[in-house]
């Protein structure tokens, strides 16, 4: 990231809140179109009544319904977390007994959330804890009576640059992400590593977590919660290499296998992984029961057959996982492929840059993506298994594309399959998470019709997904090398880009383009000139 861009973004994440009207709410405005949206659709009749009526609704003015409850829910839901950052701030421990919560009998003012709300203590927490993000950055942010910011502080004085989280917090108020998607941000990417001395590195570290933040926010309305919580704590590990390695070490230190008796007799167990437990159990898991959990149907003979009898197999995935680990414990480190895995061994692909690759030949700290997941492993893995493993080169072009493989075969070859993963890291449909390993590729040219088998053709597409877009008349489009396009009959066009942490893997995202101006108000009409008669 060059200074002149960072620059240029700072520029325009920083005036945002404070003179694009875009930026701004009326909160009370949504709120009532919402409502009147609502009772359009469901009368004036009483609550006990909602459940019978929205069954009488067609799909749209279903659709509808949800759509104006969840901006209810949402706008509520932002002045809540606002107002719980206030009592936060009024209940610190500094306050004594003269805190907020402590005058209403509470401990802390997560406990007076949860009183007051009703909710969960996990979801109390959540809510003070974007509370108190939202009032960080609103310490920083001027207001219509105070222009300069603080109070006190000359107009002509450096204004402070608000916290990284500033843009997090005004798409949160302004209804564009749920507050389960701000923490699913706010909490994977972390604070800012900072040194003991405020540096101009600490102000290029903060930009690059603003620009993170930014760049995750694209990526919200594309991704579930929990791929975006992935994705964050995935680019915070690529940003700050050496703070993952302590978060690997430390939860290695963690790692823990116990075992217990029940009071009813029953012989329980628990597992806390680390890293690469962790992706060798998944690894496993994925591998032997793929075909109960919507794998590839396009497999050889012998596959096909395996999964025909495993989807047959009266058990339940958890009776089958329970089998699976007690072979894998009985047949111990040489058990035949065959016997436990059905077709293949269970292995672990690991994708990781030339750059980090020589970063961890000449010792420096470095982290490697897992290919099914896009979750980070530290870089010394890396060298450790290639001494063990197999390893396979691919070469990419400076967007992230795989160089042309064209084949002239009608499916896709193991290699390009690889290239694939590497480079859509599983279905590029928004808000499904299928892993590659669980993804069929599909050519977006019709081989029936002339379409080549080449990578730049082809995108990875879940089973559910690749039938869907045949079934109803779905297709991807691709301009050269630029994002595929989802068309759908009835719906705008839809951009597929690749997964965040694959992009800011293959180099250095900038900062993303700004919203377009809002339109010129049309000029006022020249007033007419009266010509008196004669």
């Amino acid at each position: 990231m060059n200074d002149e861009k960072a620059e240029r973004f700072v520029v325009f994440l920083f005036e945002c809140p404070r003179v694009m009207p875009e930026c701004r709410m009326d909160v009370f405005s949504d709120l009532q179109a919402a409502l009147d949206a609502l009772r359009a659709a469901l009368g004036d009749g009483g609550a006990a009544g909602i459940p019978a009526t929205v069954q009488r609704l067609d799909d749209d003015a279903l659709l509808s319904v949800i759509e104006s409850a969840t901006t209810l829910v949402r706008a509520g839901e932002s002045v809540r977390m606002a107002a719980s950052g206030a009592v936060a701030a009024r209940s610190t421990r500094d306050a004594g007994h003269g805190g907020l919560a402590q005058k209403r009998g509470h401990r802390s003012a997560v406990s007076l959330i949860q009183d007051l709300t009703g909710t969960t203590r996990a979801d109390a927490t959540r809510q003070v804890r974007i509370g108190e993000a939202l009032a960080a950055a609103a310490v920083q942010a001027p207001t219509d009576a105070d222009p300069a910011g603080d109070a006190g502080v000359a107009l002509d004085a450096e204004p402070a640059p608000p916290p990284w989280h500033a843009a997090l917090g005004a798409a949160l108020m302004a209804g564009s992400i749920t507050s389960a998607q701000h923490d699913a941000i706010y909490r994977g990417l972390g604070m800012p590593p900072t040194s003991a001395d405020a540096t101009a590195d600490d102000a290029a570290v903060h930009d690059a977590w603003a620009i993170a933040a930014a760049h995750l926010l694209e990526e919200a309305t594309l991704r579930t919660v929990e791929e975006l919580a992935t994705a964050a704590r995935s680019v915070r590990d690529l940003l700050d290499p050496e703070g993952a390695q302590r978060r690997f070490d430390e939860r290695f230190d963690a790692r823990s296998f116990r075992t217990w008796t029940d009071r009813d007799g029953v012989r329980r167990g628990s597992f806390t992984f680390d890293d690469v437990g962790a992706v060798g159990i998944d690894t496993i898991m994925g591998t032997a029961l793929r075909p109960r959990r919507g794998g590839p149907r396009f497999v050889d003979p012998d596959e096909a057959a395996r999964a025909r009898q495993l989807q047959e197999d009266p058990r339940t995935n958890d009776q089958l996982a329970y089998d699976l680990m007690m072979d894998i414990i009985r047949a111990g480190a040489l058990a035949d492929a065959a016997t436990v895995f059905g077709t293949r061994q269970a292995g672990i692909r690991i994708v990781v840059t030339k750059a980090a690759h020589d970063d961890v030949l000449h010792g420096q700290p470095a982290v490697a993506l897992v290919e099914d997941t896009g979750a980070t492993l530290p870089g010394w893995l890396v060298g450790a298994r290639t001494c063990d493993t197999g390893t396979v080169t691919v070469a990419l072009d400076p967007a992230g594309n795989p160089l042309d493989l064209g084949r002239e075969a009608r499916l896709f070859t193991p290699k390009q399959r690889i290239a694939l993963a590497i480079r859509d890291g599983g279905c590029r449909i928004p808000g499904c998470d299928r892993p590659a390993s669980y993804c069929e590729a599909h050519h977006i040219d019709p081989f029936a019709q002339g379409g080549r088998t080449d990578i730049d053709r082809g995108v990875l597409l879940c089973p559910f997904h690749h039938m869907n877009l045949h079934h109803h008349g779905w297709r991807i489009t691709r301009e050269g090398r630029e994002d595929f396009i989802l068309h759908r009959p009835g719906l705008p066009p839809t951009p597929l880009p690749a997964r965040i942490a694959r992009r800011y893997d293959f180099g250095d995202l900038g900062p993303p383009p700004p919203p377009p101006p809002p339109p010129l108000a049309p000029p006022p009409p020249r007033p007419r000139r009266l010509v008196p008669a004669g």
